[in-house]
């Protein structure tokens, strides 16, 4: 009698427990636990990123321009990684809140391998097209040979990172962000480890930061598979799941992770562009755009990994149509940020000078550095709206709607910003391009926020009636 009124409650309780704790718990609570291991991650892997920024500034201007190069075509295979993830995380998020297990298993399945197959598309295309993709970037003619040094590696380990960030995503949408954060974080660090060690032990220079990353990308691909294959999610990874889906699933897929897409590939567009308009003014003016780029996206990251925290929280409840939830968490997630990023902007306008510094110890890229990171500070003020708004969007499904809030900061404003002001203003106008940007976004913004919650209802619906 024991054993029989004990086993079927054993079966029913991961599924149970999961719902539970995305639909009942405070969502301030859900979001913070949700965002610490984002946070986390983002945090680790933004310190390689500085690191590794540092230990080739070693080797001079034209090799720390290469880095920014060639961070531009990172953001493609990021993109590619960042559609698929977001989609069909997106989707089986709200399946999973609508307690449909299969479905969601199917739709992490399509993800996977549509994005390590776009990853293989993209290494066998980049090594083709090799010395005109460096030069399309916006490389120069000295940092060309170190931008092709580097991104050899970069297109070997690319079907490993893009589909990396796809599981990554899975696991965050499915509110398994820890897991999502071991692989990333063993990942980060062994690349801080390799770094030293391959590029001065082994005097491989700017090749060893290339091979460091390439290994640790696929160790920490084998770590996020392994969470799947080794049964602690609840949606299923099988060649068979995705041989169950149709092809309109894969467009589904991408349709809802479009917006990542296009906001990453307008990052790397916007970056080539960047990148020309300073080639004007010598590779100190690259290099000093690249180091603020990354110092800036550092010192936020805790920020976005709020809203990452926020997005299964909004695509679960969405799919369980629980909106008064969604509400709490929007406005919570906005107000967390502004306060976390107020304290962040007064950091870097104080020691602007200092940070560039350690990057690269260069008058004239400090210089040009100094500003450029102090002006994009005061606009990051303005960022918590755009981002919670976008990621509300994307989360609930709202594609048209999630596509264009994603292209205004990075494309759709910055790149026509950034041509007039840079002849204009010249390197002034490229430094004050960015933070007007980001200024002219929010108004934009506001009104999809307030559009949306006038649709939906205030209060929460009834739990759905689990899948048979």
């Amino acid at each position: 009698m024991e054993g029989a009124q004990a086993k079927p409650d054993i079966g029913q309780k991961p599924a149970v427990t999961q719902y539970d704790m995305m639909t009942k718990t405070p969502v301030p609570r859900l979001i913070i636990k949700l965002s610490i291991p984002a946070i986390i991650s983002m945090l680790v892997t933004n310190v390689y990123n500085l690191v590794d920024t540092a230990f080739v500034g070693r080797f001079g201007n034209s090799a720390s321009g290469a880095v920014g190069i060639v961070f531009g075509f990172m953001a493609i295979i990021q993109a590619v990684g960042f559609m698929f993830g977001q989609g069909s995380g997106s989707i089986l998020s709200r399946a999973l809140g609508a307690k449909d297990h299969e479905k969601a298993s199917v739709f992490a399945s399509l993800g996977f391998f549509a994005s390590f197959c776009a990853g293989l598309i993209i290494t066998v295309v980049g090594f083709l097209w090799l010395d005109d993709i460096i030069m399309l970037l916006g490389s120069t003619e000295t940092i060309a040979p170190y931008a092709k040094t580097y991104i050899t590696y970069i297109l070997i380990a690319a079907p490993f990172m893009s589909s990396s960030l796809t599981l990554n995503n899975i696991l965050r949408y499915e509110g398994k962000a820890a897991l999502g954060m071991v692989g990333l974080m063993t990942g980060a660090v062994l690349n801080m480890i390799g770094d030293p060690i391959l590029m001065f032990a082994l005097d491989l220079k700017i090749a060893g930061a290339g091979l460091s990353t390439a290994i640790s990308q696929i160790v920490s691909w084998l770590i996020l598979l392994s969470m799947f294959l080794t049964g602690k999610t609840e949606s299923k990874l099988s060649l068979k799941n995705a041989l169950r889906g149709r092809i309109v699933n894969v467009l589904n897929i991408m349709a809802t992770g479009f917006p990542s897409l296009l906001r990453q590939a307008l990052n790397s567009l916007s970056t080539i562009v960047l990148n020309a308009q300073c080639a004007v003014y010598g590779d100190a003016a690259i290099a000093a755009m690249s180091i603020v780029s990354r110092i800036v996206f550092f010192a936020f990251s805790i920020a976005i990994g709020v809203g990452q925290g926020f997005q299964p929280v909004s695509a679960f409840n969405y799919g369980a149509r629980k909106f008064r939830r969604l509400r709490k968490g929007y406005l919570f997630t906005a107000l967390a940020s502004e306060c976390i990023i107020a304290v962040g902007c007064t950091l870097l306008m104080l020691f602007a000078g200092r940070l560039v510094g350690i990057f690269r110890d260069d008058a004239a890229v400090i210089e040009i550095g100094t500003r450029a990171l102090r002006l994009q500070a005061a606009a990051q003020l303005l960022l918590p709206l755009c981002m919670s708004t976008e990621m509300l969007f994307q989360s609930t499904g709202k594609r048209l709607g999630a596509s264009f809030l994603s292209s205004l900061r990075s494309g759709l404003l910055f790149i026509p910003i950034l041509l007039i002001l840079a002849k204009l203003r010249g390197l002034a106008g490229i430094q004050e391009s960015q933070p007007l940007a980001q200024l002219l976004a929010v108004p934009i913004a506001l009104p999809f926020a307030v559009w949306f919650f006038k649709k939906h209802p205030k209060e929460d619906a009834p739990d759905p009636t689990p899948e048979k």
